[in-house]
Order: structure tokens, then sequence, then C-alpha cells
């Protein structure tokens, strides 16, 4: 099965303030949403392929919800910048012929999203690691979605995504069969952090403090899926 990067979420303080950092540096906001029944919401920034979503709680009865506490959103947010890893990083797939993962999964079934519609959430995930899931349905491209996608800055498709790790040589087993078939890869760093690829006609290295995130743009580079290992 091959899936490509769709979106990476990261915790923020309520109505993410940290969003003006990006705006600042000349990317341009895109439309936010209110997840109805999982008690968050959200501010969006666009690229060709794939978004950043600075999320926080706005319901802590519906993000600790019985439907929606396994998704571990309420820890992350309300222990980020403490004992929980702030990040989620959400891959699709190419086709819904074969959704096969390279680790065990469980399904989510969010009320906001049509009947039927189940985004996979990775099964023994560590939450000092960011948050592994994906999508049940390949995403359109993106001129089916009439969001902002041409920025001062210029970061055309987010590509790859590498995640600090403290200790990159016993991740969990979600985080090491990501790495492992190709879905991200990890370096060492002693808080957590993450540093987003990008295709750009430049060279671009924008770190975010706020954000604990770093976004690089490289000339040359082109979006491409890439192809996970079956699990066993």
């Amino acid at each position: 099965m091959t899936f490509r990067l769709d979106h990476i979420f990261v915790c923020t303080s309520i109505g993410a303030p940290e969003a003006q950092a990006l705006l600042d540096a000349g990317l341009v906001e895109g439309s936010g949403n209110v997840h109805p029944g999982q008690g968050t919401s959200n501010r969006r920034f666009f690229f060709e392929y794939g978004f950043l979503e600075l999320l926080w709680v706005h319901d802590e009865s519906e993000a600790t919800s019985t439907r929606t506490r396994p998704t571990r959103l309420w820890d992350r947010w309300s222990m980020r910048g403490g004992q929980a890893n702030p990040f989620g990083i959400c891959f699709s797939p190419q086709s819904e012929v074969d959704l096969s993962l390279p680790f065990a999964s469980w399904a989510y079934e969010p009320v906001y999203l049509p009947k039927g519609k189940r985004i996979f959430f990775a099964q023994a995930a560590a939450l000092s690691e960011p948050e592994l899931f994906v999508l049940g349905w390949p995403q359109p491209a993106a001129a089916a979605s009439p969001q902002p996608r041409a920025h001062g800055l210029p970061l055309k498709s987010m590509l790859e995504v590498s995640v600090g790790l403290s200790d990159t040589d016993d991740p969990s087993e979600p985080m090491r069969a990501a790495r492992d078939s190709g879905l991200l890869k990890v370096h060492r760093s002693a808080r957590p952090e993450l540093v987003i690829e990008f295709s750009s006609p430049h060279h671009i290295d924008l770190h975010v403090p706020s954000l604990a995130i770093t976004l690089h743009g490289r000339p040359g580079s082109t979006a491409a899926p890439v192809r996970s290992a079956l699990r066993q």
C-alpha cells in the first residue's frame, strides 16, 4: 500500500496565538475547523499537498468522552510541554483497495465525519512520541479544495517529516515500524521537535520555537508518495 504525508498537527494554546510566527514568516492562513463531538478546534495552513494544523481543546467533556478519549488528544493537549509529545502525524492512502498499515491500529469513527469514515490510530504508540494515524480514504487533489496554497514564503508540497526523539535506538513499536517502512525519519533531540521538508524553488530554513518545528524548503525536491511495508 502506498501512503503520503497528509498533515501534521501541533497542540497549541487556546486560539493558537503561535500561528502569528507563521503569518509573520509569509505563510497564508486557510480556514479553521471545529470538530463537534471531539472537543477540538484548529487553525490551518495549506500547501500544494498537505497542511499544518494548530490544534487545541475547547471542550474537555467532549475530548474526554468514551468515543474520543482513546485518541489521547486531551492528554497531548493538556500535558503539552510536559509528559506528552504535542504532535500528531497523519498519512493518507493512495487508494481504498487495500489499507494495509505497517503497524497495528484501532479504528476511530468521529461523529463529525460521515458514517463509515474511519481514522486508524497506531496501537501502543508512546505518549512521549507523536501520535501516528492514517485516514481510511484517499484525499482529493489540492485543486478540489478551495484553500490558499500560495505563500510569500514559497513552500510548496509537504514531502516528509523527521521526528526528534531523545532515544532513537529504542522507539515504540509503531514508531519503529513507521521509520523502517519509510513513512518518516527520526533524529536525536533532547526535546520534542519536528523537521518538516517541503518542495520549494529556494533553500528555506524556518525555525519556529513556539511550535517546536522547523520548516525546510529544498529546491529540486518533488512530491512523491512513500511506500509502506505491509504488516505481517
